[in-house]
């Protein structure tokens, strides 16, 4: 399944429009039905929401933003209310190289009747081969079963940034979980203590919202590893990551099948898709790769 560039010299016109090609017969016939499926663009960090919207050949966007009969002819991507093309996201979130796109490779998964486009590989007008776009599993999870290698380039790049940043974070997180390790805890310690661990993480690059409580507990949190751009996500914090509820499915029918969980000990046994999980027990771990 690829998107096809089209109107690449004609932007008075309405700018550059992406058409879909060879769509499997599952994800065709769903959109087809449909008429229009609100789009998820699956960024390194995982999906996150947009404003655009996957539109049958036998429809059009009409009032509200609803499917309505059309006559385009073709299954496509519309803005909606975004204030650029999909080719354009893909480019910022993936910091790809300028230039019109011939095509751009995508997979797509249908969750909570949501399409998540996930860029597989691009070609631009003017090059001469296809280029991989790097997709790394789980690319919050850091576990210690699992570690991204988002997650590893990261505290790489933070050390090489400001030398012995990342042993005092790592130090610091190991601190906060002593407090919870059976061995070694404090009596009545409560699960909100964890966010003791938010200054250590925002020198690492995860900034928590404010903790709420309420649905997921720090709603507003911003991410920002390597050049990428800063992405939001929901953060539960959980002492054990075994307790994570996944309120049948996500919090609120508007919100993505997509969370963090933030935990001190991670054993969840089956953790549900799009959702990743960063064990501080892990982290502090990690505090003797970084000898100070």
């Amino acid at each position: 399944m690829h998107l096809q560039q089209t109107k690449r010299a004609s932007r008075a016109t309405g700018g550059p429009q992406y058409y879909f090609h060879d769509l499997s017969d599952p994800v065709k016939l769903y959109l087809r039905q449909k008429g229009a499926v609100s789009v998820a663009l699956v960024t390194p960090y995982g999906a996150t929401k947009s404003d655009f919207f996957a539109v049958g050949r036998d429809s059009k966007l009409g009032k509200a933003l609803q499917p309505a009969p059309g006559k385009v002819g073709h299954d496509r991507i519309q803005q909606g209310h975004a204030g650029q093309s999909i080719g354009e996201a893909i480019r910022r979130w993936y910091v790809l190289p300028s230039g019109d796109f011939e095509r751009i490779d995508v997979d797509i998964e249908v969750v909570d009747d949501i399409f998540y486009i996930t860029p597989l590989y691009y070609k631009l007008a003017d090059g001469k081969k296809q280029v991989p776009i790097q997709k790394v599993a789980s690319p919050l999870t850091f576990t210690r079963d699992y570690q991204s290698p988002l997650w590893l380039k990261q505290l790489d790049k933070v050390e090489r940034s400001r030398k012995g940043i990342v042993k005092w974070s790592l130090d610091e997180i190991c601190r906060v979980v002593s407090d919870h390790r059976p061995q070694s805890r404090i009596p009545h310690i409560q699960e909100p203590d964890l966010l003791r661990a938010s200054g250590s993480l925002a020198h690492l690059g995860i900034k928590l919202g404010a903790y709420v409580g309420k649905g997921y507990d720090c709603v507003a949190t911003h991410i920002q590893f390597l050049d990428y751009p800063a992405y939001t996500i929901p953060v539960e914090v959980k002492k054990h990551s075994r307790d994570f509820q996944y309120q049948q499915k996500k919090y609120g029918k508007d919100e993505l099948s997509r969370a963090l969980v933030l935990c001190a000990f991670h054993d969840h046994e089956v953790m549900p898709k799009h959702i990743d999980v960063i064990e501080l027990e892990a982290l502090c771990e990690q505090a003797s790769r970084f000898v100070s």
